[in-house]
């Protein structure tokens, strides 16, 4: 039951940079892992990159120019965007996994449109 809203989205020059927000409406200690998939009109989610306790790890589009991190006592997860490419517009996703005794309950958030110009 833990709503996840994104923001930092918009339009950036190739090259350029942004940095995504995704703030929780409660604590997300609870939640086991946070990521962020982004998506394009067409085509399936893809996960870009995902954090479990103080371990990252990222899809291989976007390593070594996009972080992850999270801030518990901000309960918001960010996504640090650097060096943006006209191939990484999309809308960009926040997660979080939940663990329980007999399974995972996922969060999502609602979206936010990043585009990228030539």
């Amino acid at each position: 039951q833990l709503a996840l809203v994104e923001s930092g989205g918009g339009l950036v020059h190739n090259g350029g940079s942004l940095r995504l927000s995704c703030a929780a409406s409660g604590s997300i200690v609870r939640l086991y892992s946070m990521g962020w998939h982004r998506q394009v009109p067409g085509k399936q989610r893809q996960l870009l990159a995902l954090i479990t306790g103080g371990t990252t790890s990222y899809a291989d589009s976007v390593k070594g120019r996009f972080a992850i991190s999270r801030d518990n006592a901000k309960n918001t997860l960010y996504l640090q965007m650097n060096n943006l490419k006209p191939e990484d517009t999309a809308v960009y996703y926040c997660y979080g996994i939940e663990l329980r005794g007999a399974g995972v309950h996922e969060y999502w958030g609602q979206g936010t449109q990043v585009t990228v110009s030539s």
